[in-house]
């Protein structure tokens, strides 16, 4: 698969830097010197991911990563000559996945871009499982006394009504989906739709050993080296 990287900067070396180097990594590489630019290309073809200057002119690249995100959920890089971390906290208030300054190494910035479209993807799985789970006929699946309302998103015990996050949900249904069977953390991970960059494996426990106070500590087993197994009995 060839991902679309859309380069947003005033400044031409930088960005015939930047193009020449992603495109020799396989990547297809769209140039846009300013706001408008930008929108024109955004808006006339598919583009995964935005390396976006914060200095732009016209509109700043601040806004535009507020307006992006209320759009669309591409990936976002804001590139900034500016190093405080203020300037950081507020690019990533705005919506920016992650956040380099200049000058910055090619190589660096690679691997970023690599791990912000690797976890845009895990966050497709996740959204696509949870569509095809609720697609079908029969929106409760029933385990141990439990019911998992899939449409409501609601799990209940009887007529007690037990509150999960929706990261406790979201693997709650894997598990649900796949009884008897090992599932690695690293597909777990997959079904936490969210790309938030400090997702790993230690939340993954952290997050099963919170099903295990809600519910029940026995319906989860840990499989060492290989993941972790739903013991419950699902009824069909």
């Amino acid at each position: 698969m060839t991902y679309s990287v859309l380069v947003v900067d005033d400044e031409a070396v930088i960005r015939a830097r930047l193009k020449g180097y992603f495109e020799k990594e396989g990547y297809r590489v769209i140039e846009a010197a300013d706001g408008e630019q930008m929108w024109y290309e955004f808006n006339r073809q598919h583009i995964d991911l935005i390396m976006l200057d914060i200095n732009l002119p016209g509109v700043d690249g601040l806004s535009l990563t507020r307006e992006l995100r209320s759009r669309s959920h591409v990936g976002i890089i804001l590139v900034s000559g500016r190093d405080e971390s203020i300037d950081k906290i507020i690019g990533l208030e705005m919506g920016a996945d992650d956040y380099v300054t200049k000058p910055f190494e090619l190589r660096e910035l690679l691997v970023r871009v690599k791990n912000l479209l690797w976890r845009i993807s895990l966050v497709k799985q996740a959204e696509q499982a949870v569509v095809e789970a609720l697609s079908q006929p029969d929106d409760v699946i029933s385990f141990d006394g439990f019911q998992l309302e899939l449409n409501s998103r609601k799990l209940r015990y009887g007529e007690v009504l037990i509150k999960l996050t929706k990261a406790e949900f979201e693997l709650l249904v894997a598990f649900a989906l796949h009884p008897q069977q090992v599932l690695s953390r690293e597909r777990l991970m997959q079904q936490t739709s969210h790309r938030n960059q400090d997702v790993n494996d230690r939340t993954i426990d952290v997050i099963i050993r919170r099903l295990r106070n809600k519910l029940n500590a026995d319906l989860f087993v840990t499989i060492h080296g290989e993941g972790y197994l739903f013991a419950a009995k699902v009824d069909d």
